[in-house]
């Protein structure tokens, strides 16, 4: 009997594993697919897509990765995160692109314990004071003292000009931290405009930076904004350089800024001509067989929000999230598409920044700035 017995819980026991071996392990991401900055989230889901089809199973186990919408919006970022822990049961997230997003769907997942992993989000403040919320990008302080020196030395700057979104935390913080190095450097601001979110007749703030004649014009702002500024500016005879930030780096600058957009420099996370790692070199053949297009930015950081969590759940050998957490804070010189990436205890990574510029239509590689 107690053998009869011994044998049936083996079985169970088999029964068990055999079924937790077939069950996938669900991962979220948080995107915005549509709504104001939709080119980020199309791009990302791209990355990922082909970041999954590279590897699509970890510890035996088929990975399941869960999209949901955010519409570029706030609230529907912490909704989406709330849907994807409550409904979906994953165990790790990707999102949101944007930071004011990801800070809004930030809360949930770290309440829940859940680790969430931000492809682009560069405000300091998305993973301040948490535990379990990451990123695989550089910070804004970092973006914005890279661009006060570029400003200075490279495009010889002496005098600057601000234009930001009052209504995106990105755009704030990052035309603070230009601002604050870009004088401490011994340069000038001579005029600080602003607009919001949804605006498209930027005429009172060129006007405004045109009657101080700035040596550049610092331009932290989202893809269509920057386009946008950039034709009416040179519309109205202001043909001053403008340096902006990794938010303009989607294809949409260049479709709608045509010829106005030429010579834009900007800090950025990536370009095609600095892959320098096998996983890298990989992901760059691969994405153009299965897209068709050149490999941009956001799907290659959203690729490496992919990878990095997949790294994680395989360092620690188990599907639990707070595994995963552990194995995600002690990443160190990980093999990214973007470059080797190491995860520092506060959640923010060490890893490289780009200097492109738009040159003949393209967005044009010019230089690597090691961390």
């Amino acid at each position: 009997m107690l053998k009869l017995v011994s044998m049936l819980s083996l079985l169970c026991l088999g029964f068990a594993a055999a079924s937790w071996a077939s069950q996938p392990i669900v991962i979220g991401a948080y995107l915005p697919m549509t709504g104001g900055v939709a080119s980020y989230g199309q791009m990302a889901w791209s990355g990922i897509t082909v970041a999954k089809k590279m590897e699509p199973d970890v510890l035996g186990r088929t990975v399941d990765v869960r999209l949901v919408d955010t519409k570029s919006d706030k609230v529907d970022a912490a909704n989406a995160v709330s849907r994807l822990i409550e409904r979906d049961k994953v165990v790790a997230i990707i999102g949101e692109m944007i930071s004011g997003n990801t800070i809004a769907g930030s809360d949930h997942a770290e309440r829940s314990a859940i680790p969430m992993v931000s492809p682009t989000a560069t405000n300091p403040i998305v993973t301040q004071n948490k535990k379990y919320i990451f990123r695989v990008c550089f910070i804004d302080p970092d973006q914005g003292r890279i661009a006060a020196k570029l400003a200075k030395d490279q495009l010889g700057a002496k005098t600057a000009a601000l234009i930001y979104d009052i209504s995106q935390d990105y755009c704030v913080a990052l035309a603070s931290f230009f601002k604050n190095e870009f004088t401490a450097l011994g340069g000038k601001i001579l005029a600080e405009t602003k607009f919001k979110t949804g605006d498209r007749d930027f005429t009172p703030q060129v006007s405004r930076i045109k009657s101080v004649n700035p040596d550049i014009i610092y331009a932290p702002i989202y893809y269509t904004e920057c386009a946008l500024i950039a034709k009416q500016a040179r519309e109205m005879g202001l043909n001053k350089p403008i340096l902006t930030g990794d938010g303009a780096q989607a294809p949409e600058l260049l479709s709608l800024g045509g010829s106005a957009v030429e010579d834009v420099y900007f800090t950025a996370h990536f370009h095609k001509d600095m892959i320098n790692t096998t996983r890298g070199k990989k992901f760059l053949e691969q994405y153009k067989k299965e897209t068709g297009k050149e490999l941009d930015a956001f799907s290659a950081m959203a690729a490496d929000a992919y990878f990095i969590i997949l790294d994680a759940i395989k360092r620690a050998g188990s599907d639990d999230s707070k595994k995963i957490r552990e194995a995600l804070a002690t990443t160190k010189d990980f093999e990214g598409v973007t470059g080797a990436i190491t995860i520092k205890p506060d959640g923010n990574p060490i890893k490289a920044m780009v200097v492109n510029k738009v040159k003949d239509g393209a967005f044009v590689y010019v230089t690597t700035i090691k961390p």
